[in-house]
């Protein structure tokens, strides 16, 4: 299988005049790959999926692929649902696209069992066994946690499954996942954590960050697998002020923002139920960036 690991980017979405802005989306990515990062992660939480039609998570989806095309970057689409049945047609639809693998959020709202979400996720990588899946984590969303045991049980029963993004903030947990099972890919899906993550044995990060500086994250990344961990906790802890800053409130409201602010996209669009933060959160984010030098802005 060709798998990703590495730096990734979970890409906001650009909007202009309420459509996707697809001349923005694919300068976005083009700035990812001339900063390093490894593959780019189109329809993900950072990118409004849950408000996107069908059609505009294929044309995501379509914009990276060819973006990434001959640049030895990759594509790490999402593809998940709620319903095991969407979920199916949305990784066929991503396999169709050309996409390098993707990742499935945990079924969100319905509060399946274990049992529940290990049938959910073997339903769907059986459906594209061609197409490498990672498992999705983030219970603060999904209000559902995958067990590590299920994580396991996924992991040691079907053959596409090769890795998940964990999003729990529990570093306890990668530990667990990786004394357990050492070729698991483990990505770090919360940004202040990365480091301790790759430290522990993790394969690679999807952040929200790199959208804005992805420089420092692929250099944190790469310096983290190849040993240099002095540097990568370096990077790391620079990264923390403008970790926290981009939680201030709910993702992607910040990190929108501050690509606004910087000059990276044209328009500050969401889709409601979203809208732009507070005045005093956007000046607090506005006076942590000074710190930062953007490239490409």
């Amino acid at each position: 299988m060709n798998i990703v690991t590495g730096s990734t980017t979970a890409l906001i979405t650009p909007f202009k005049n309420g459509r996707l802005d697809e001349q923005k989306y694919a300068e976005l990515i083009r700035r990812q790959i001339q900063n390093g990062i490894d593959a780019v992660c189109p329809v993900g939480t950072t990118g409004e999926s849950a408000m996107l039609s069908y059609d505009e998570d294929r044309r995501c989806m379509e914009i990276a692929v060819e973006v990434c095309r001959g640049t030895g970057a990759k594509v790490l689409a999402g593809a998940g649902s709620n319903s095991t049945a969407e979920a199916v047609e949305a990784a066929k639809m991503a396999r169709d696209c050309g996409v390098d693998a993707f990742f499935s959020v945990a079924p969100y709202y319905v509060k399946p069992s274990q049992e529940g979400l290990y049938q959910h996720y073997k339903t769907i990588a059986e459906a594209v066994p061609e197409l490498p899946m990672m498992l999705y984590n983030v219970p603060g969303r999904t209000v559902v946690d995958i067990s590590a045991d299920t994580v396991i049980r996924l992991f040691d029963d079907v053959p596409n499954i090769y890795g998940i993004k964990e999003a729990t903030g529990s570093i306890e947990r990668s530990i667990e996942l990786l004394s357990r099972r050492p070729d698991l890919k483990v990505f770090s899906g919360d940004d202040a954590i990365d480091y301790a993550i790759l430290a522990c044995g993790g394969a690679g990060i999807t952040s929200v960050t790199s959208n804005l500086l992805p420089d420092m994250k692929a250099q944190l990344v790469s310096k983290a697998l190849s040993g240099d961990f002095a540097g990568a906790k370096a990077l790391n802890d620079a990264l923390y002020p403008i970790n926290k800053a981009l939680f201030l409130e709910s993702n992607p409201i910040m990190i929108k923002a501050a690509m606004y602010v910087a000059g990276l996209i044209d328009t500050l669009e969401y889709r409601l139920p979203l809208v732009p933060p507070a005045k005093e959160n956007l000046k607090r984010l506005e006076e942590v960036m000074k710190n930062y030098t953007i490239k490409g802005a």
